[in-house]
């Protein structure tokens, strides 16, 4: 067995839960590598909806989309608004918690905003979808984000979802560790 580093053991779990036509969320789009990452999964036939409060996340968005443009939405909103933009049933989500790197690192992921979004995604998600989380923490603020994600994932039914958290413990300066939450049965 090997360990698979952090982004890449989450492009594992997206592949081994998105199929072709299926409707998922990047609810931080950044630069735009996981809602291209999402698009190539859900095919011609499905659809990514990509959120971010920043404006040069969404124009590296669009850009980095290209072609692929056509299946994707990008909204210029926090991913606390999912709810009001996405209706449809999602095989998954995915969220990178923490700042853009490259744009002003005093703009960053809040724990009520990202609480307020993994609600809205565990509403819409279907029975065997997941919602991933990679919690960058090392920066003024990630700490408190951190815990409340933690404390409010670690109240969840275990009935309705299992909670995964994998990370590497001997890394030092705060390395990212991944949350998921795998939906087992609607609650």
């Amino acid at each position: 067995m090997k360990l698979e580093r952090v982004l890449p053991f989450v492009k594992t779990l997206l592949k081994r839960t998105i199929s072709p036509g299926d409707t998922v969320i990047d609810a931080t789009a950044g630069n735009g590598h996981d809602t291209l990452f999402l698009s190539q999964l859900v095919g011609s036939t499905g659809h990514v909806y990509a959120f971010d409060v920043q404006k040069t996340a969404i124009d590296a968005t669009l850009l980095r989309l290209d072609e692929m443009r056509a299946h994707a939405t990008v909204i210029h909103a926090g991913h606390e608004l999912i709810a009001q933009y996405v209706t449809k049933e999602i095989s998954a989500a995915v969220f990178n918690l923490g700042y853009l790197p490259g744009a002003d690192h005093s703009i960053i992921t809040q724990s009520k905003t990202t609480i307020t979004a993994i609600k809205s995604c565990l509403k819409l998600i279907k029975v065997g979808g997941l919602v991933v989380l990679v919690v960058y923490h090392g920066h003024e603020g990630g700490d408190d984000e951190r815990d409340a994600l933690i404390d409010y994932l670690q109240s969840l039914p275990q009935s309705f979802v299992n909670v995964l958290k994998y990370e590497f413990i001997n890394q030092k300066n705060h390395p990212p560790f991944v949350l998921a939450i795998e939906k087992i049965k609607q609650q």
